[in-house]
């Protein structure tokens, strides 16, 4: 499959130290995206492991592969922003490069926000089953239930790494550290709704996690007070018309009269 100019989907992996789950991990999206035009970019966070030579005998093979990296590590936010800048495709898809997300299940979320109409901004994927250890699960559950009470954005499982939203909808957001956990709240403050599936999770391939610090929930009230100051603070957004000058109209009208 060569490497589509303009892609319908760029699927946007954020990666640190996991060579292990890198090429099973890539042929699980390759099939799931196979019935339509699509890009993959991985974003190498910094990994001191072999993921940068995995990702290149990965991508040798693979021209809709590529491959981005940050000379230290900067966090998964950062990472996402990465990939979404550099993606050619109208609509982009995350997930998390450990295998925990199903890609299986890309599809049925871009279908979700294709039947949903240019009103709605983001797919979010919910995790039904978790494989993670009960105290982490227990850490999530709390921060998802003072977020959702908080942010009243109507999501159970803003952590829950398979997205799929609209590019330019991402790039009106407020970029911050840990922005990818509060994503349903930010759409929605931009004016967009929010579809939500559930989805499967499963156990990481190999290795251990290397992101995942923000389910804590002392780690994340911070940014918890941030986007709620933001959303208190947003203010309906006019609608700009451009004014005509008058020499441009006087030549429309001329243009008519012939």
């Amino acid at each position: 499959m060569t490497q589509p100019d303009s892609p319908r989907l760029s699927v946007v992996v954020p990666v640190k130290n996991e060579a292990g789950n890198i090429a099973p991990l890539v042929a699980e999206i390759e099939r799931a995206c196979a019935d339509f035009p699509f890009e993959v970019i991985y974003v190498d966070d910094g990994s001191s492991d072999a993921t940068p030579a995995i990702l290149e005998e990965v991508r040798a093979v693979r021209p809709w592969l590529r491959v981005l990296r940050h000379g230290a590590s900067a966090g998964q936010s950062a990472a996402v922003r990465s990939g979404v800048l550099a993606a050619r495709g109208p609509v982009i898809a995350t997930l998390d490069g450990d295998g925990q997300n199903d890609p299986a299940f890309i599809p049925s979320l871009l279908a979700a926000l294709d039947e949903a109409g240019e009103g709605a901004g983001l797919a979010q994927g919910q995790r039904r089953g978790r494989k993670d250890g009960r105290f982490k699960m227990l850490q999530s559950r709390i921060a998802n239930g003072v977020r959702g009470r908080i942010l009243k954005d109507s999501t159970r499982d803003t952590g829950c790494g398979l997205k799929v939203f609209r590019r330019h909808v991402y790039l009106r957001l407020p970029y911050f550290d840990a922005l990818h956990r509060f994503m349903p709240a930010l759409v929605f403050r931009e004016g967009y709704t929010v579809v939500h599936r559930d989805v499967i999770d499963r156990p990481r391939l190999t290795g251990t996690s290397n992101y995942g610090m923000f389910d804590r929930l002392w780690v994340g009230l911070l940014d918890l007070a941030g986007v709620w100051w933001l959303i208190r603070r947003k203010r309906a957004t006019p609608r700009a018309v451009e004014v005509m000058a008058p020499q441009a109209e006087a030549v429309r009208d001329e243009d008519v009269g012939c």
